[in-house]
Formats: C-alpha cells, sequence, structure tokens
C-alpha cells in the first residue's frame, strides 16, 4: 500500500528544480483527489477502520515528505547550506497513524535547543510559506506549530494535552538525529517525571469528559470520538499505559498481564469497529464531525453494509453492533484504569498486578457463601464458586448490596465468564428469585446493583425478556438513552426519591409511603417498557404479556400483580391526560378517576410516570409539567377517596374564599364588585384558582370597567395586563382581562411570538358579563422566567394593535422568530428520515365524560404555528375556552377545547369535521411551505 502511494507521489510530486507555486499546488491537489478516491474504494470494499486511517496517513505523509524536501531545497539554491537541523513531526491521532477523512493534521517544525528565535525566524517564514499555505489551499484543516527542544519540554509540563500529544510524536521529514536524540529524551521525560500525576490528571479528565457526554454508553445520538465508549476512552488507556509501563503498542498490555488475550482481542476489535463507522460518518458528512446524529444513522448503516431493507431494522442492527464495541471499550478501558489505579502507590521495585492482589491477602477478611470481604470489596475464595452453586450468580449481587461492597475485578471477570451457568433453571429458581426480590426491596440503594449487573450480562441472563431491550435504539424523540439504559435511570430516579430531601422528591416519597409496598414500583420500573423489545408501537399491552410469566417466577402476590400490569399497561396515560386536559376541570379529575379506579393504583402510576420522564431525558421535566401532574394526582385522589363528598366540600370551600376576600377588604373595591365577580363565573374558577390570584383579577376588572368612563371608544377596547414570575416553576403568569370578542385567544398568542416568548399554557375564562380573563405560562426561550422589559412592551403594544386596529401579527410573527432563532425542527434536505413516531395529526371529537368538545393537535412545531392553528378555529365560528400548549424537541402537541361562539349554530359535526380538515391543511408539509412563502 505505502509502496504504491509512494510510486505515485513521485510521479506526481517530484518536484525538480525551480517549481511554481499553483504547478505544485495543483499537484498535490490531484495527488490528494486520486488517493482519496482510491481510500474511498477500499473502505467502501469492507476494509478495517484502522487500515483506512493508516492508508490515508500515509498519503499524507508522502505529500509532506516531499514538500518539506522541496522546500529545503528551495532554501538551499538562494541560502547555501541549510545552517541548522530540522525535523518535520507528526503529532497526536496524525502521529498515531489515525487519519480519518475530517480528522485535523497536526505537524510540529522541531529544532535543536539553544536556538534563537530570531536565527528560526527566516527558516520557519520559508516552510510556512512552501508547506503550510498549499496544506490550506487543499482544504486541509492543519494544525501546526514551531518549537526547539528546550520549548517542547517547556509546553509539555505547562499543558497535559501537549504532554500527550507528543507522546505519539512521530518524524515525517527531515533531520532523523534530531528527532532521534528528541524521542530518546522525552520518552525518559515522561516515563521517569512524575507519572503517578500524569496518570491521576488523565483519569480525572476521562471522569470530566465521561460526565460531559451523559456518562452513558447508550446515548441516542454518540459522540464516536469523546462519548463514553468512544475512540478516545481507548487512546487514553493506550496513553496512561504508555508512561506507566514505558509501552509503545496497546498490545503489550497482555505481555504485561494487565489484560487477558480475549479482553485484549475484544478491546482491538471495538476500536477497528468504531474507526469504521467514523470513516464512514466522515465521508458522508461536509463538516468534520463525530456524533452520530439520528438522521445520519439510516445512511451510515448502508454505508457500512446493514442492508435490512426495513430502515428502522436496518438502524437497530446497526446501532446495537455500535453499542456493544463502545461499551467493550468502556469496561475494558475501566479494567485497564483501576488495575493501573492500584499500582500508582508503588514503591521503588516495579509490582507487577500479581504481587498487588498477593500482597493484599494478609489484609483483615470475611468469608460469607463462599466469597470473601476485605475492606469493602467482594473476592471469591475458589474460581469454581459459581459451578458449585449457580445461584450465587444473582446472590452475590444481594451481598454486595447489602454489605456495601464492590466486587473485584477478578470476581467480575469471574462472573462473566460463569454467564452460561445462569439457566432456565436458575431463573425458576427460588433462591435466586428471593435474592434477586431482596435486591429490589432495598430503598434507595437499586440501581448501583442493577447497573452492575446489567454491565456484567447477569441481568439479561436471569430475565431473558429484558435483554431485548439491551441496546434496543428507541426511535422517537422523547428519549435519549436505549432501552435498557432508560429503565436503569428511571430506577435511578426512584433511588433519588427514596434518599434525597429535595422539595420536588418529598412529596412522591409521601405518596409512595401511602402505600402497603412502596418498593413494588421498583419491579413494576423495571418491567414497564419491557414490550419494546416487540416493538415501540403497543409497546404497553404487549409488555403486560411478557410481564405475566415473570411475576409467577418471581412468586409476586395476585394483589401486587395486578397493580404491576396495570401500571405497565397504563403507564403512559397520566401523562398524556395532563398534557391534554384541563387539570382545574373537576371532570378532568372525576375522568380521571374512573379510568384508574383506586388511590394505590394512582399513587404509584403518579410516581411512575415522574421517574419514567425524569429518566428520558435531561430537562424534560420542569417545574411546569410537575404542578399539572401534582394537580391532577391530587384532584383526582379527592375524587377517589372522597367522591360525592367533595360536591359539599367544594360548595364550602367557595364560600369560604367569598369571607376571606370580603373580609380582607381588596383596596378600591366594594363588596358588590366582589358578589359580582362570584356570581358571573363557574365554580371551578374558583375552586382551582387561589384567593391572591382571584384578588388580582377583581381589582383588573376595577381597572378594566374604570377605563370605559375615562377613556374614548377606541381606549376602551385596550386590555389590562399583568406580569408576575413564578421563581418556584420557573416561568411568567400573565394575565390579560379585556373585554371578550371573536378571535381574542389567536391575537394574544400572535402578541406572545412577536415579543418573542413561548407560551407553555393558557388558561381562558370568560364572565357572563363579556369579560374574559385570560391567563397565560410563558416563557423565554430557553431561559426560563421573562425578564425583558423590552419583551412586555413589545407584547402590550402588539395586543392593542391587534384588538383596537385588528392589525395582521403573521408577518411580525414570522420577522421575529427567524430574527430569535430558526424552527427548532428541520427536515433532512434528502434521504430517509429516521422518525416517523410524531406524523402530523388532527382529531376533534366530543369527550361525553366531561361533556367537551376536545381539538388535539400534532404536528412538527414551527414559525406561526399555534397562530394559525388559533386563528383558524377561530374563523370556523370556534371560541377556545382551555390551550395547553406544549412543544418536545420540535414537536408540537397542542390541545384546545372548544365551544361554538353562536350557541344557536346547527349541524355542529359537519362543521366541525370542516375545521378538522383545515387544521390538517395548515399541518400538511407541502401546504406549510407554501404558508411560509407568502
Amino acid at each position: 500500500m505505502i509502496g504504491r502511494i509512494q510510486k505515485h507521489a513521485r510521479e506526481r510530486l517530484n518536484f525538480v528544480g525551480e517549481v511554481p507555486t499553483a504547478k505544485r499546488l495543483l499537484a498535490c491537489k490531484t495527488f490528494l483527489r486520486l488517493e482519496s478516491a482510491m481510500i474511498r474504494m477500499r473502505h467502501d470494499a469492507g476494509e478495517s477502520g484502522l487500515a483506512i486511517t493508516r492508508a490515508r496517513s500515509a498519503m499524507i505523509d508522502v505529500m509532506l515528505s516531499h514538500l518539506f524536501n522541496y522546500a529545503i531545497a528551495s532554501w538551499e539554491r538562494k541560502n547555501g547550506h541549510l545552517y541548522t537541523p530540522v525535523a518535520l513531526l507528526a503529532l497526536g491521532g496524525y502521529g498515531r497513524c489515525e487519519l480519518s477523512p475530517l480528522s485535523d493534521i497536526d505537524i510540529m517544525f522541531l529544532f535543536p535547543s539553544k536556538m534563537k528565535e530570531a536565527a528560526i525566524k527566516p527558516l520557519q517564514e520559508h516552510l510556512t510559506n512552501e508547506i503550510l499555505y498549499i496544506l490550506w489551499d487543499c482544504g486541509l484543516k492543519v494544525g501546526h506549530s514551531t518549537r526547539t527542544i528546550d520549548e517542547v519540554f517547556i509546553e509539555a509540563r505547562k499543558d497535559i494535552q501537549n504532554k500527550t500529544a507528543l507522546l505519539e510524536a512521530r518524524l515525517i521529514a527531515g533531520s532523523e538525529s534530531l528527532f532521534d536524540g528528541f524521542a530518546h529524551t522525552y520518552k525518559a521525560y515522561y516515563t521517569v517525571e512524575d507519572p503517578k500525576a500524569y496518570i491521576s490528571a488523565r483519569l480525572e479528565d476521562q471522569k470530566n469528559r465521561r460526565n460531559k457526554h451523559g456518562d452513558s454508553v447508550f446515548l441516542q445520538e454518540p459522540d464516536i470520538k469523546n462519548g463514553v465508549g468512544g475512540l478516545r476512552d481507548y487512546q487514553n488507556t493506550l496513553w496512561m499505559a504508555r508512561v506507566k509501563l514505558g509501552i509503545s503498542e496497546i498490545k503489550e498490555l497482555g505481555a504485561q498481564n494487565y489484560l487477558r488475550h480475549n479482553e485484549l482481542r475484544d478491546f482491538q476489535r471495538a476500536y477497528e469497529f468504531l474507526h469504521r463507522v467514523r470513516n464512514e460518518l466522515h465521508l458522508q458528512k461536509k463538516r468534520p464531525t463525530d456524533v452520530l446524529d439520528l438522521e445520519a444513522q439510516p445512511r451510515i448503516a448502508l454505508g457500512l453494509g446493514y442492508t435490512n431493507r426495513d430502515m428502522l431494522g436496518r438502524v437497530e442492527q446497526f446501532m446495537r453492533d455500535y453499542y456493544r464495541a463502545a461499551q467493550t471499550i468502556y469496561r475494558i478501558s475501566k479494567l485497564v484504569e483501576n488495575r493501573l489505579a492500584l499500582t500508582l502507590e508503588k514503591p521503588s521495585r516495579f509490582l507487577s498486578f500479581r504481587e498487588v492482589v498477593r500482597s493484599r491477602r494478609h489484609e483483615r477478611v470475611k468469608r460469607i457463601d463462599g466469597f470473601v470481604l476485605r475492606n469493602r470489596e467482594l473476592s471469591s475464595e475458589t474460581p469454581n464458586v459459581f459451578r458449585e452453586d449457580p445461584a450465587r450468580l444473582i446472590r452475590v449481587f444481594r451481598h454486595c448490596q447489602s454489605l456495601d461492597a464492590q466486587m473485584d475485578f477478578a470476581l467480575q471477570t469471574l462472573v462473566r465468564e460463569c454467564l452460561p451457568l445462569i439457566t432456565r433453571r436458575v431463573s425458576e429458581s427460588i433462591d435466586a428469585n428471593t435474592s434477586f426480590k431482596a435486591i429490589l426491596d432495598e430503598a434507595g440503594n437499586v440501581h448501583p446493583t442493577l447497573a452492575l449487573m446489567h454491565e456484567l450480562g447477569v441481568l439479561g441472563r436471569f430475565i431473558p425478556e429484558f435483554d431485548g431491550l439491551t441496546c434496543l435504539v428507541q426511535h422517537e424523540y422523547y428519549h435519549r438513552y436505549t432501552a435498557d439504559i432508560h429503565t436503569l435511570n428511571a430506577i435511578r430516579e426512584l433511588d433519588n426519591i427514596f434518599t434525597q430531601a429535595e422539595p420536588i422528591t418529598l412529596k412522591y416519597r409521601e405518596a409512595l409511603h401511602e402505600t402497603p409496598e412502596p418498593t413494588l414500583l421498583y419491579l413494576i420500573l423495571l418491567l414497564h417498557d419491557i414490550g419494546k423489545a416487540k416493538g415501540i408501537q403497543g409497546h404497553a399491552e404487549s409488555g403486560v404479556v411478557i410481564a405475566q410469566p415473570i411475576l409467577k417466577r418471581l412468586n409476586v402476590s395476585p394483589e401486587n400483580s395486578e397493580l404491576v400490569i396495570f401500571v405497565i399497561k397504563n403507564h403512559l396515560i397520566m401523562a398524556r391526560f395532563w398534557q391534554k386536559r384541563d387539570v382545574d376541570d373537576p371532570n378532568t379529575a372525576a375522568a380521571f378517576a374512573e379510568m384508574v379506579m383506586d388511590a394505590d393504583k394512582l399513587r404509584h402510576l403518579y410516581v411512575h410516570t415522574f421517574c419514567d420522564a425524569r429518566g428520558t431525558a435531561a430537562g424534560l421535566w420542569n417545574g411546569y409539567k410537575d404542578a399539572l401532574h401534582t394537580s391532577l394526582f391530587r384532584a383526582t385522589l379527592d375524587q377517589l377517596i372522597h367522591g360525592a363528598a367533595l360536591v359539599t366540600h367544594n360548595s364550602q370551600r367557595l364560600q369560604m374564599t367569598y369571607q376571606d376576600l370580603v373580609s380582607k377588604t381588596i383596596p378600591g373595591i366594594s363588596q358588590d364588585e366582589i358578589t359580582a365577580h362570584f356570581n358571573l363565573l363557574p365554580e371551578r374558577y374558583f375552586i382551582h384558582t387561589d384567593p391572591a390570584e382571584i384578588s388580582l383579577h377583581i381589582s383588573m376588572v376595577n381597572r378594566l370597567l374604570k377605563s370605559i368612563t375615562q377613556a374614548d371608544s377606541v381606549g376602551t377596547l385596550r386590555p389590562v395586563i399583568e406580569w408576575k414570575d413564578d421563581l418556584n416553576r420557573s416561568l411568567t403568569v400573565v394575565n390579560v382581562v379585556t373585554w371578550d370578542r371573536a378571535g381574542l385567544f389567536y391575537k394574544l398568542a400572535g402578541a406572545f411570538s412577536v415579543a418573542g416568548l413561548s407560551i407553555l399554557g393558557a388558561k381562558v375564562i370568560s364572565r357572563s358579563d363579556h369579560i374574559a380573563i385570560d391567563t397565560f405560562y410563558v416563557v423565554e426561550p430557553g431561559r426560563g422566567i421573562v425578564q425583558s422589559t423590552k419583551a412586555q412592551e413589545i407584547f402590550a403594544r402588539t395586543v392593542e394593535e391587534a384588538l383596537v386596529t385588528n392589525k395582521d401579527l403573521y408577518p411580525d410573527i414570522v420577522a421575529q422568530a427567524r430574527k430569535h432563532a430558526p424552527p427548532r425542527y428541520t427536515q433532512p434536505s434528502g434521504g430517509e428520515i429516521l422518525h416517523a413516531s410524531f406524523p402530523p395529526t388532527v382529531e376533534v371529537y366530543h369527550e361525553l365524560s366531561m361533556q367537551r368538545t376536545i381539538v388535539e393537535v400534532q404536528a412538527r412545531d414551527e414559525i406561526g404555528l399555534l397562530f394559525r392553528l388559533a386563528k383558524t378555529i377561530s374563523d370556523h365560528g370556534f371560541d377556545i375556552t382551555f390551550a395547553r400548549i406544549g412543544t418536545e424537541r420540535g414537536i408540537a402537541i397542542d390541545t384546545f377545547y372548544i365551544e361554538n361562539a353562536a350557541p344557536e349554530s346547527t349541524e355542529e359535526n359537519a362543521r366541525l369535521h370542516v375545521l378538522r380538515d383545515a387544521l390538517s391543511a395548515i399541518i400538511t408539509p407541502a401546504d406549510n411551505a407554501a404558508a411560509a412563502a407568502i
């Protein structure tokens, strides 16, 4: 391979005598184009990832050598014999001969020690002009530096990244003797000068980098280079071993007993695979990236030879292989890290890993069930501990949990090797299942144990049904993790409920403690998504079928089994209910209570929904959602516990609120005004509106009525607006009181858009004297409460323009939204689209139990969507009495309660069909594009 590249370079890059820069540039571009095409052909033919990166490195090596030699010859023709040796070095990934198609090329011009900057500068400028400018004009991204040997050591001591980049320095061209002297001196430096500090710094860097990338291999869109289990984990292992042990290749870890033969083989194979994935990603992208995003995954899978005709099946096969490779790299890199860390405190004589383990046998020990406990670390007494009793493969995890101990590396390895012993007989064993249930019963401390069981492969062997979730990509927007890791994350959230004293967790802990068996929720969470092994669609129903035999094996009581099955079957329903319903409406709680039927089921569903959402993706849950969720829970619990008594209770509560407001005396408000307010609004308003807010509304109504006598006819159309920050929910509440009129909601919604604010939700209600009291919950995009006074001024001005002069707000909405940011979700320009889980839909129907007409819209979020939807509803003769506005990762999920603007309207069903068609036209992509062009 290298011989062929060198032959082609001699034909195209053999610059003799004075050769114009333009001619050399053209020759380099042609060489790169032809050789890159050959490398691409080899990649497409299935050649290994490292072979491709090395071929690209060799291509750059050869071209740089010719350019360097020409530059030196050119210097000597003009200035005589070179006055100092100089060497051209490859650093970093290029130094390792690992150049992916869009990788940076890091090089360094090395000069001898004691050379002065002034002496180096003329030659440095000449090399830059003759080499670097050509590389840049070829479109290559080149990082470069010029150092003397003295400066190299200064920079290495100053910064760990510089020290690391130089570990793999390699000579490309120039003085061999200069490079050899540097390489020998540098190796002596990094292996002797405080290797412990270097390894500690690298371990800290590993920790920080992994935390930055979600601390999980199983992200939906992993970073191939820097993510957990990515290429950097492997490379960090090599760097630390190079400094600590003086090795130059990863395979030497086997010779020094740091890795077994099979571990080393798996490590290298996984690294090869990730390089192949990265090469394909770079070849398909026009800009450097290492993120395996959702849009790219179908094309990457196809390019790598995954030929399943079903796109989602193809991606699933590919991503399973990716996760397994990344998990292997992560696991083995952690293994080496821990083994290197064991010997950080080494004496002057080197101790092998085996000697370190042998020395620990003299520590004080405790023996239990064939295992040995030393200083909270568990090891096996004999290699046959699991063969003697395979149920110990489950029991050992219970021992670790109850003893607050960690398995040592040898025991973890032994567990992996003995996985075939977990047969159906073990899965059905009373002993093993008793241990497993005991693990799930350890409130606040379940996740670490289950996570280790999963990492070592035990969980999927013991519960084969769970293995179907392992590395399972979830093809929808909400989930950031694979199905198995999402499940474990949800269990970690339940641990937090039992252990943390945060206000948000205390109420969930209190709800669980009201149930007979609070820890039963661990089992529910473990099984709630198990149906996804059969497919995302209908997974709740599939989960019921799959879970039933598991519950029987675990000997779960019939009562508890019924509860588990209920929550699995309905685990999505509570969030969907408050996302689409007015939780302040008593009919909402009554309808939900009729579905749930039992207070304990409600409590488990309440806490489960919280854990499920928090375990899905960071930021998916917020204070606003938590308030809606808790409001529905409490109202439904009241319905289930008190039932018919609620009517009397609510009536008494309304009367108490009235008396309280009268007794406190609202400044400037007479008792008659308070009485009128109570007579002109429905009971549900007073049940779910606190006295302070009622008082505010009464005052705002008073101000509106005064404007009739104090302003001209146009002035009476101006609304009264009040802004209030809700720090607990991280949003701003905006109350608007004005005369009710057709299209009021869409005009107010449009004004918020013009002001650059996002609506999270709205409550719309009108007094029987046609005074509208509208409450909006808004945020600055991505920034919580509204801190911009300018936004408030723009909203007030825009509302007045819309209500008084009937101004069309849509052009301003488009202009403002484009100024702030593009739409949060855009379709790929071509090719397959991975996600089909959120097709645009419109549903318009009567909800008989709640006596409501409901419009539900699901669509790709875009500029002015809410404004257009609300305006269309108004144009078709309907008023919006309630709105729930939601946007998740670029998908709008909006719900409206509507009623006839004219009560005497006939043929309502036909009109609803017409409305549905009109709304559907808005969210149809082709029509969206046409509308956006207006």
